[in-house]
């Protein structure tokens, strides 16, 4: 009843992973350089078996053994300099695997205990399973010496760990290294209902200090794409999800007193002083590939809480990533060249449903949901309260030729009369083993609450070229005037943006790893003719070990203000800019972990006082963040934000911008841990240079997780934010809430208590 799985490092070279043929194994146990049969075990293997670096008596001989792993970074198709051998067995519910790594530096290897997917900083082996085996797709399994999992879903353009799934690991630091163990529940995956099953797999292991990423099967960067490479997992037969139920119920109970903005024009508080809410969440697997999944009253609610950004005077919106359980599993089904569906969009639903999955060569997306945002944001007495918007996404592609295909999406987001409807063809094509191209053209049709009707197409095409040492990227954004979505993340119409993105990389064998040129030039064009922006980069790339990384650049850019962009304008205007920068990262020392990125120059200030036209002003900003790894369970994340704009003159600073952060997490055990998170932002405002108020704001955030695994978790919190807000909830004369100087006011503070539990049959 074992499967022996192992290892997924990034490698580059091509070289061998000679057969193994021992006289104690049987037959059936193959493997090559591109390929391994794995058998059925009788019994599961645990990690006690390869304690000393050797299978067990128990276990000799059961498992397919795999070796030849070989390097993607830093140098290219070299042996692993850590000897790594990795053993894979199934049996009817689980595929095993057992990493065997080893390391002459044992005191010198990385890892700690933290939350799920807080792993990429230590040492890790990793499992790409492609279980369609289309070289499209692939879930990936991440473990680090001490047993801490991460997991996700990837594709050759995108990693996305914001995917949790049921599965089992453990590790252990031995004198000789470190072993890892991963028992992966038939139940947690999607793959073709056949009695013989061929799976794509790749094997990483990763050892840190040395900036090192290997792979088996050899893995080079000499063709685009990791997935694209992987091997050949065969042996497989007679297995299956079997009948796969999932429900999750959750019950949230809540104390709260909030600021309620509805009516701007009475603030007032809103609270409870004991508030329940909750819902289920299920899960239906049908012929073991497609999955529907359904939700009533959705556990929406973010444990999790965003980093921070600078959002101020900022021209387009600020994007912040998905981290909600309900549109995690198979999310990348949906993706396309032109985001057409950022589920952020849908904000508070109630109801929902989604079918994903593959049929043969047809891979779907289907999504249908509500959402009561939008007459929630209201007044009571306004005509919209109440009133929920819905969606409806729909998803196909078909796969042609090798590592292509070609598919549509369709979208449509309706409320209240008004709708936003888009629809097109999107098609990826892998030219060669080192060229790529993607394209997609769909068009859209709006007609806003107001009545007014908007129509047009989009398009997006890109070429990518990656090698090992030359590679570049070409890319076209075309959008017309009137194009919109409304479900997806797409913030500026009315646009030809030309994009060039060309690098080499030199690897030298001493003391640098990797470094070299970059040169990005871009021109953005709008419908008439009017040059928008245009720009180029020249940059130098240093790579060096002890995880050091440093960037270093130059920006010459160019912008143009319509009197469409912004009001105050009369007349098209015209700014040239430029930024000077440099990006360090270092964590030479396991227990600490730098980086800091920081820009000067000039940049326009958009948040202009109202009576006066945007102008170019003075920047400096830097983004500093210090992780401290103080012990094996306790890690300290610190950041640092700094953005400031002043005038070209030297009469005086626009605004600074300051978020400082501090989070702790300790880990009792791999279930139980605590978190305080405590962030200050402040934005200091002049008003003789910016229309910005002066804000202050004090958040402290305080979390217990139990979580036994995704789905079964209790989490207790407390959360309370104070701004510079009036205690009076008076209002300026703009309309907005009075700000004090100094003062705070406690704006919002909630303590709760979640407990969700996973049923699954």
């Amino acid at each position: 009843m074992n499967l022996l799985t192992r290892i997924l490092p990034c490698g580059l070279t091509l070289t061998a992973l000679a057969s193994f043929s021992f006289a104690d194994e049987p037959a059936v146990i193959r493997t090559s350089d591109h390929s391994v049969t794995i058998p059925r075990v009788d019994q599961p293997p645990a990690i006690e078996d390869f304690l000393t670096m050797d299978p067990s008596p128990r276990m000799a001989g059961k498992m397919a053994r795999v070796e030849g792993f070989r390097q993607w970074i830093p140098h290219d198709g070299q042996p692993v300099s850590q000897r790594t051998v990795a053993y894979l067995a199934f049996d009817s519910k689980n595929f095993y695997a057992v990493f065997i790594c080893f390391d002459n530096e044992p005191n010198k290897i990385r890892a700690h205990l933290g939350h799920r997917d807080d792993i990429w900083d230590d040492d890790f082996v990793d499992i790409w399973i492609d279980s369609f085996h289309d070289h499209r797709r692939a879930y990936e399994f991440v473990v680090n010496p001490l047993g801490l999992q991460g997991d996700g879903l990837a594709t050759d353009s995108n990693e996305d760990f914001s995917f949790d799934t049921l599965w089992y690991s453990r590790g252990q630091i031995t004198k000789q290294g470190w072993v890892a163990w991963f028992a992966i529940p038939f139940k947690s995956l999607r793959f073709p209902k056949a009695r013989v099953q061929t799976w794509g797999i790749t094997l990483q292991r990763e050892i840190h200090r040395a900036n090192e990423k290997s792979f088996w099967p050899y893995t080079t960067r000499r063709e685009e794409g990791i997935i694209a490479q992987n091997g050949d997992l065969k042996g497989m037969e007679n297995i299956s999800p079997g009948r796969n139920m999932q429900f999750i119920p959750y019950g949230l109970f809540r104390s709260f007193r909030g600021l309620d903005l509805r009516d701007p024009s009475v603030p007032r508080f809103d609270s409870s002083a004991a508030k329940f809410d909750g819902g289920l969440d299920s899960k239906f697997v049908i012929k073991d590939s497609l999955v529907l999944d359904t939700t009533v009253e959705p556990d929406f609610s973010q444990v999790e809480s965003d980093q921070p950004q600078v959002t101020v005077s900022q021209r387009f919106e600020v994007f912040f990533p998905e981290k909600r359980p309900f549109f995690l599993e198979n999310s990348n089904y949906f993706d396309t060249p032109i985001n057409l569906f950022f589920t952020r969009r849908i904000a508070h639903p109630q109801l929902g449903s989604r079918l994903t999955g593959k049929v043969g060569k047809y891979s779907v997306g289907m999504l249908l949901a509500d959402d009561r945002s939008p007459g929630l944001r209201v007044a009571p007495t306004d005509p919209l309260a109440m009133k929920r918007a819905y969606f409806a996404i729909g998803r196909i592609s078909r796969d042609v030729m090798k590592d292509s295909f070609i598919g549509l999406m369709y979208t449509d987001r309706e409320f209240d009369g008004a709708f936003n409807r888009v629809g097109g063809v999107d098609t990826t094509l892998r030219l060669s083993k080192t060229v790529v191209t993607r394209f997609q053209a769909v068009a859209s049709s709006t007609r806003q609450t107001d009545g007014t009707r908007l129509a047009g197409p989009a398009f997006e095409g890109d070429v990518s070229r990656y090698g090992h040492s030359f590679n570049a990227d070409l890319h076209y954004t075309g959008r017309s005037d009137g194009f919109r979505t409304e479900t997806g993340f797409d913030p500026q119409p009315d646009i030809h943006n030309i994009n060039l993105d060309p690098w080499y990389n030199f690897w030298p064998k001493r003391h640098l790893l990797r470094w070299g040129p970059e040169f990005p030039v871009y021109r953005i064009y709008d419908h008439e003719g009017n040059t928008l922006n245009w720009g180029y980069t020249p940059e130098l790339f240093f790579e060096m070990p002890g995880q050091t990384f440093l960037r270093v650049g130059y920006a010459k850019e160019a912008e143009l203000l319509r009197p469409r962009d912004f009001s105050v304008l009369t007349y098209n205007k015209d700014f040239v800019r430029n930024t000077k920068f440099f990006y360090f990262r270092t964590a030479p020392l396991k227990k600490v972990i730098f980086d800091t990125d920081t820009r000067w120059g000039q940049r326009i200030n958009y948040a202009a006082p109202v009576s006066v036209q945007p102008f170019l002003a003075r920047r400096h900003s830097t983004t500093t963040d210090l992780s401290i790894i103080a012990t094996s369970r306790l890690r300290i994340d610190n950041t640092y934000l700094w953005f400031r704009l002043a005038d070209l003159n030297q009469r005086g600073v626009a605004f600074n911008n300051h978020i400082i952060r501090s989070k702790w997490n300790y880990q009792f055990t791999p279930e139980l841990s605590v978190r305080v998170i405590l962030e200050y932002s402040a934005v200091l405002a002049n008003p003789n240079f910016t229309s910005l108020p002066t804000t202050k704001n004090l958040n402290a955030d305080f979390l217990i997780t139990y979580l036994l695994h995704p789905g079964t978790a209790v989490y207790v919190g407390y959360n309370s934010n104070l701004q510079n807000l009036d205690h009076h909830l008076l209002l300026a004369p703009d309309g907005s809430l009075l700000r004090t100087r100094d003062s705070l006011l406690n704006d919002s503070r909630q303590f709760f208590v979640k407990v969700s539990y996973l049923f699954r049959f």
